[in-house]
C-alpha cells in the first residue's frame, strides 16, 4: 500500500493507493473519492454491545468502512474539520485516539474502544476512546494544527486540544481549578497526563469555534 498526505498543514487530505488484496479501514463518512471498483463493507467497532452505547451514550458513529479493490485502485479520505493528517506506523505498540480523531488504517491495526468515564463525555471528548494496536500504518487527523510532545513528567492540556497519546501516560479528567474558578474562568475541563511518553495536540478547538461564532446566530 501506497499513500499521499496532501493539504497540509491547513486541509489534509489522504490518498491510498491499494493492491490487489489489501484492505484499508476508515472512518464512515470520510471517504471523498474512490476508483471504479472499489468494494465497501461495513463493520462494527469494538462489538455490538460497545458500538451501541457509543451510539446512543456519545453519539458517536457506529460503523467503520472497510475499502478494496480487486485489481488494485485509489481511495481518498478527508476528515471533518480543517486541519492536519499525520500518519504513524504501529509496531506492536498502542495510541490511544479520541473521538472524531481517528480517520483510516490499514488491516493489521486492531481497533478497541477505551471507556473514557462519564467526565470525558462532559469535556466534549465523548463517552469512548479509540485503542490502536497491532502492527500497520495509521492514520488520525487535528483541527488546526498537529503539535507532538514528548512527555516526562506532568503535563496539564485542555481536553479540546488533545488527539491522542501513548498508554505509558495515565491521566486524569478535572477542572482547571476549584468550581468557582473552573466556572468564572471560561475554561473548562482539562486532562492532567503524568508519565513518560508521546502525547498529541491540535491548535484549534471546535467549542472554541462555536462560541466565537454564537454572537453571530
Amino acid at each position: 500500500m501506497d499513500y499521499t498526505i496532501e493539504g497540509n498543514p491547513d486541509y489534509g487530505h489522504l490518498v491510498v493507493s491499494l493492491e490487489s488484496g489489501e484492505t484499508l479501514i476508515a472512518e464512515g463518512g470520510s471517504m471523498a473519492w474512490m476508483s471504479h471498483g472499489t468494494q465497501i463493507n461495513a463493520r462494527l467497532l469494538g462489538g455490538f454491545t460497545r458500538a451501541l452505547v457509543r451510539k446512543v451514550v456519545g453519539g458517536e458513529s457506529l460503523f467503520v468502512g472497510e475499502f478494496s479493490h480487486p485489481e488494485g485502485g485509489q481511495v481518498s479520505f478527508s476528515p471533518a474539520v480543517p486541519g492536519t493528517v499525520h500518519h504513524r506506523r504501529v509496531n506492536n505498540d498502542k495510541l490511544i485516539l479520541t473521538g472524531g480523531s481517528f480517520m483510516a488504517c490499514t488491516d493489521g491495526v486492531r481497533l478497541g474502544t477505551q471507556f473514557g468515564g462519564l467526565r470525558s463525555m462532559f469535556s466534549g471528548e465523548g463517552l469512548f476512546f479509540i485503542e490502536c494496536s497491532g502492527m500497520g500504518d495509521l492514520f488520525f487527523n487535528s483541527y488546526g494544527a498537529m503539535i507532538e510532545k514528548d512527555v516526562a513528567g506532568d503535563l496539564t492540556v485542555d481536553t479540546g486540544h488533545v488527539v491522542a497519546w501513548e498508554p505509558t501516560l495515565s491521566y486524569t479528567i478535572r477542572g482547571m481549578g476549584g468550581l468557582k474558578s473552573t466556572l468564572l474562568s471560561g475554561e473548562g475541563l482539562a486532562m492532567s497526563f503524568s508519565g513518560v511518553g508521546k502525547i498529541y495536540l491540535q491548535s484549534r478547538t471546535m467549542p472554541a469555534l462555536a462560541g466565537w461564532l454564537t454572537p453571530f446566530g
